[in-house]
């Protein structure tokens, strides 16, 4: 597996958890959209679903599976 990196801007740590989520008006309910985040920048992406209601849940990388 290669090294998943954070999707914060500009950020090259490696990720150690995955937001999971979608945009209610684009995107199906099952459809869900997947955002790398290292321990630093977990809260600040998880803020900046959140402040758009956008649907979420945050699991470990270890758990994210080849559909995810």
């Amino acid at each position: 597996m290669n090294r998943l990196i954070c999707s914060s801007k500009g950020c090259r740590e490696s990720a150690a958890w995955a937001l999971r989520w979608n945009n209610p008006k684009l995107h199906a309910p099952e459809r869900r959209k997947t955002w790398l985040a290292c321990e630093a920048h977990r809260a600040h992406l998880e803020n900046f679903l959140g402040a758009r209601s956008f649907p979420r849940e945050t699991v470990p990388v270890e758990e994210l599976t080849e559909e995810t």
